[in-house]
């Protein structure tokens, strides 16, 4: 997708100079910086610091994290003990354990003369295969879209909560991808974007792709969507997951289970949209994922521009007050109207998932 006019992807590899490219996204809004990954270390810190985030791109991040392992040291030892950190370095998005493992199983049989070209073209195509899968998801949800569009004859309205954009994979977004098609079509959308607090990734990241792909967009606080809702000024939510079990069950940014609460008391469809890298087919109960919860700060200090336009970050709570950082939530699949991937969409069950994978 665009900024600033110019084509870019989340994440590339640089042949020439060979490194690992990607976008600082702890920087956007206000700053756009291309940041150089050279070692695994790199592309770790980067996945901690969210330099990189969404799902779909931490799981491509992984992939190029164990090329930069390789290309520091090729033996079997190091490598492993790369994915393993890998693995850790955030524990609920699934993409990421699913990257390292199918890039692991890819390198079993190589050999170390190999082992860098295997790698790198796993990586290439795993982030290929992603931009695929994105833009089929787009494909499928415009459907859903075009329906609400032909008996309203008027501007579809989809909110959406934190980002699920192409920021947040490789390129076309999943919970965006069905707007970006719409929009493409010439349906009139408009998108209110949740804030999302505590980083504010609706505000800062989905906003400004929007801006930048010209969909009109307006930016809400986190719990206006309950009133608008009632106003009957949304048709449809969209929303990613960083995690959905075989049982239709979806872990996403925080604050998506109330959106689903107040979309089914208004009787608002509540559409995820995901690729099938996102399913965790092995954990049953919700109960038993992993929630990441991140530093207090994130909470405490908001950064923005001051009036000479630097970065300043300022605390906003009071300095003796407890806080609890918890960066997600399970929505289940009760409240779920489908699940929106790159096969088709079906019901959030473990019943219709399997009727597309299995």
């Amino acid at each position: 997708m665009k900024i600033e006019g110019k084509e870019y992807r989340t994440i590339w590899f640089d042949g020439q100079n060979q490194i690992v490219k990607i976008i600082d996204q702890t920087k956007l809004p206000h700053q756009f910086i291309i940041k150089e990954l050279t070692t695994i270390k790199d592309a770790i810190n980067a996945i901690k610091t969210m330099e990189v985030r969404g799902a779909p791109l931490i799981g491509g991040t992984a992939a190029y994290g164990i090329v930069l392992a390789i290309m520091e040291n090729n033996e079997l030892d190091f490598i492993k003990k790369s994915s393993e950190k890998l693995i850790q370095s955030r524990p609920t998005a699934i993409n990421l354990k699913w990257a390292v493992d199918r890039m692991m199983k890819k390198l079993s049989d190589v050999n170390n003369n190999e082992i860098l070209k295997v790698a790198l073209e796993e990586a290439k195509l795993i982030c290929e295969e992603d931009v695929k899968f994105c833009e089929n998801i787009g494909l499928n949800g415009l459907k859903i879209i075009e329906e609400i569009y032909n008996k309203k004859k008027d501007t579809v309205n989809i909110l959406t909560h934190c980002n699920a954009g192409w920021l947040a994979t490789i390129n076309w977004g999943t919970a965006t991808s069905p707007i970006y098609h719409a929009h493409k079509e010439g349906i009139p959308v408009h998108v209110w974007v949740d804030e999302t607090r505590p980083r504010n990734q609706g505000a800062n990241l989905t906003s400004y792709e929007l801006n930048e792909e010209e969909v009109p967009n307006t930016i809400i606080a986190d719990n206006t969507g309950g009133i608008l809702m009632q106003r009957g000024e949304v048709d449809m939510c969209i929303v990613g997951t960083d995690r959905t079990l075989s049982t239709g069950d979806v872990c996403n940014k925080i604050g998506t289970y109330l959106k689903a609460l107040a979309a089914k008391d208004n009787n608002v469809p509540f559409y995820v949209a995901l690729p099938s890298s996102t399913i965790d087919w092995d954990i049953k109960d919700f109960k038993n994922i992993p929630i990441e919860e991140r530093n207090p700060e994130e909470l405490t200090h908001v950064e923005g521009l001051d009036k000479d336009k630097k970065l300043q970050k300022i605390l906003i709570y009071p300095q003796k007050s407890e806080v609890k950082n918890i960066a997600f939530d399970v929505t289940p699949a009760k409240y779920v109207t489908g699940l929106i991937t790159e096969k088709g969409v079906c019901e959030a069950s473990e019943k219709g998932l399997k009727g597309l994978f299995k």
